[in-house]
């Protein structure tokens, strides 16, 4: 045997030694991609799962948030519509918690009008001073009640020659009246009064109607 030709099955005798080796290295290789891909294909369902969860809790409070956020402004609005009606409430009785007692000078003041014109006016004179004096504090005492009765709000109703108000005024009698236009009133009977713009007693009165 020639020396190239032992040294020629040495190499081939190496050869057949090595490649097994690499074969199996190759295979171990091929094995460890494809499981790190199936491990990373795994984590991959389980970041997505993570995502949806939070978004999907995100939306459910920003619901919740909405929903308290209503319930709040509509708390508020209550709050505040009930403040306001309590406030009219104590503003209306500070007005108007006197009303009861403006009726009950009303009567006075009804009964000092009516002393008042009773009074003959052809008698009062310097001759008769007794008489004069009468009718004069009469005068003074009704101007004064009735001042009295402007500064709490007290206003009186003598709507002589004006259209009929049924929430002012109380018809107690229809007439036809030469000059006079229908609907309007031709006699105060009895007078009416105002509590701030409320009416307290109507006026009564005659009401002209068309012939």
């Amino acid at each position: 045997m020639s020396p190239s030709r032992g040294k020629l099955n040495l190499l081939m005798f190496a050869l057949l030694r090595v490649t097994p080796r690499l074969l199996c290295t190759a295979a171990q290789q091929k094995s460890t991609g494809a499981g790190a891909e199936e491990e990373s294909g795994a984590q991959k369902p389980e970041i997505s799962a993570a995502e949806k969860a939070f978004a999907e809790e995100k939306t459910l409070l920003e619901e919740q948030l909405k929903d308290v956020t209503d319930k709040y402004k509509r708390a508020l609005a209550d709050t505040e519509n009930f403040r306001q009606r309590s406030q009219k409430m104590i503003d209306d009785a500070k007005l108007f918690g006197i009303q009861g007692f403006c009726k009950d000078l009303l009567e006075v003041a009804d009964i000092l009008e009516k002393a008042t014109e009773s009074v003959p006016k052809s008698e009062i004179s310097a001759s008769n001073p007794h008489l004069k004096n009468l009718y004069d504090g009469l005068v003074m005492t009704d101007v004064q009640i009735q001042k009295v009765f402007q500064k709490h709000g007290l206003t009186k109703l003598n709507p002589v020659d004006q259209k009929f108000d049924p929430y002012e005024h109380e018809a107690i009698f229809h007439a036809p009246v030469a000059g006079k236009e229908p609907g309007t009133i031709a006699v105060v009977t009895k007078v009416g009064y105002k509590l701030h713009g409320r009416t307290l007693r109507p006026a009564l009165v005659g009401v002209v109607k068309a012939p």
